[in-house]
């Protein structure tokens, strides 16, 4: 699949990604139980390595493309 966004496209979705992991990350230091917070941490690394690929504009699934 591939998914070809406008630059303000991709940083938009870069900063609701970045929000959605800030709230994990603290939902992950609130949790108290074991199976859930494995849950949490499974998507928050999912959701860093997404980040990281937008910032990096690292070619695959995810393109960026001009106005």
């Amino acid at each position: 699949m591939e998914l070809i966004l406008t630059l303000e496209e991709k940083e938009l979705l870069r900063e609701i990604l970045e929000q959605h992991q800030h709230q994990l990350l603290r939902e992950i230091s609130r949790s108290k139980h074991r199976e859930f917070k494995v849950e949490l941490k499974n998507k928050e690394r999912l959701l860093e390595s997404l980040i990281s690929k937008l910032k990096t504009g690292q070619p695959g699934e995810l393109m960026m493309r001009s106005a």
